[in-house]
């Protein structure tokens, strides 16, 4: 496991708002870099559009300035599926949620940034961390 931080899609949200006092401990985890995945991208899609409004055009420039900024974009697989099945069981936290740590672990990551889950938690090889705290 190398020492590589798993980037979830609040970050990424926090990194575009403007006035949240959040944005600026989010852009600093954005520019570090580090690994996301498909289904953070597509989360993304839908917060921007239901609760930002960003257009189309205004997306897909977001998501390409995401894809430039992280090393890699895990995919989701039956495997990663598989994988977040049994950590959603084993740490008794929402599937979603579980997606996230698998694509993590997939994607060879020892941190997640994350507001979703508890802050310090260690979930098998990865330790939850809430920059927003």
């Amino acid at each position: 496991m190398s020492d590589r931080a798993f980037i979830d899609t609040n970050v990424f949200v926090y990194a575009l708002a403007q006035g949240d006092l959040r944005s600026e401990a989010a852009r600093k985890i954005v520019t570090v870099g580090g690994v996301t995945s498909v289904q953070v991208l597509n989360e993304f899609v839908s917060v921007s559009r239901r609760k930002l409004g960003l257009s189309w055009t205004d997306i897909a420039a977001e998501i390409e300035l995401i894809k430039l900024s992280v090393a890699s974009i895990v995919p989701l697989t039956t495997n990663i599926h598989d994988d977040a099945r049994e950590i959603a069981g084993r740490y008794k936290i929402a599937f979603y949620d579980a997606l996230l740590i698998a694509a993590a672990v997939a994607g060879k990551c020892n941190t997640l940034f994350t507001e979703d889950l508890q802050n310090g938690a260690v979930m098998g090889s990865v330790i939850i961390r809430n920059p927003f705290l």
